[in-house]
Parts: C-alpha cells; structure tokens; sequence
C-alpha cells in the first residue's frame, strides 16, 4: 500500500492560517501547541506562555507587525548503562520536542521597548503599545 498523505497535518495547518488570518480564538489548545494568555491596558499587552520542560535558550521569539511568534525547541539524550564486563546492556534514548504558536496582537507595538522573562517554565512578554503601525520588517525580541 503506498503511503498517503495525513489529512489531518492539512486540516491542522487551515486552522493555524484561520488563527493568523482572523485573530486567535478559542480553540482547546492541542498537545503540540503553547498554551497562552493575553491581558491588556491602556499602555501594554502582556503575553504569557507555558513552556514547561523547556530552557530560557530554547525558547525564540520574533515579532513582525502585529503577529507575535513564539517558538520552543528541545533534545535531550539520555544513557543508561547496565550489566558487568562481559555483557553490557545500553539503552539510549533521544527525545525531541517542538512547539510554535503565533498571537495576532489587537494593536500595534513599539518593538524597541518589549521586553521578555522566563521564569518556572512560564514565559512572559511584555509589549508596550505604539500608535505608528510599522508592519514591514520582522524584530527578535531578547529574552532575560
């Protein structure tokens, strides 16, 4: 039997466009996504995210106009060795994790003053509101 294409990878990816393209809503969040919230005021937007089991250095974020792109990724190895001299057991394992989420902002950002922190597996990003709309270029923001 040839391999066929998953149809749910298809579906998955029409629903993160839908997301990008009308805003996030309020999809139960699916194992392979960043579970986030969003607060505002009158002069910022907070988003945080749960991250747990990732590092500060594993964690990516970019900002480009209103869309906020947090991106996280992990290996790890670990080895295990068994036995005496004659018959040694090793068992090896290698996992990889992965996760990306993109937040449509409701306005636009003064991107040289957001700042980030990640604490506890949480990450928290801080963006301070801007009136001039600059949706041309991409900006990475540092996480401390």
């Amino acid at each position: 039997m040839a391999d066929r294409p998953n149809p749910f990878t298809d579906i998955e990816r029409f629903f993160e466009q839908m997301n990008r393209a009308f805003g996030d809503v309020n999809i139960p969040t699916r194992p392979h996504q960043i579970a986030v919230d969003v607060a505002e005021t009158d002069e910022e937007i907070v988003v945080s995210a749960d991250l747990p089991g990732f590092e500060r250095d594993d964690v990516t974020l970019s900002l480009s106009g209103r869309d906020l792109t947090i991106d996280a990724d992990h290996e790890e190895t670990a080895e295990e060795r068994t036995g005496d001299d004659d018959a040694r057991y090793v068992r090896r394992e290698r996992t990889h994790r992965s996760v990306s989420r993109t937040v449509r902002l409701p306005d636009a950002i003064d991107e040289e003053a957001a700042s980030a922190s990640y604490a506890n597996g949480v990450l928290t990003v801080t963006l301070p509101r801007e009136t001039v709309d600059d949706e041309g270029e991409s900006h990475t923001i540092d996480i401390s």
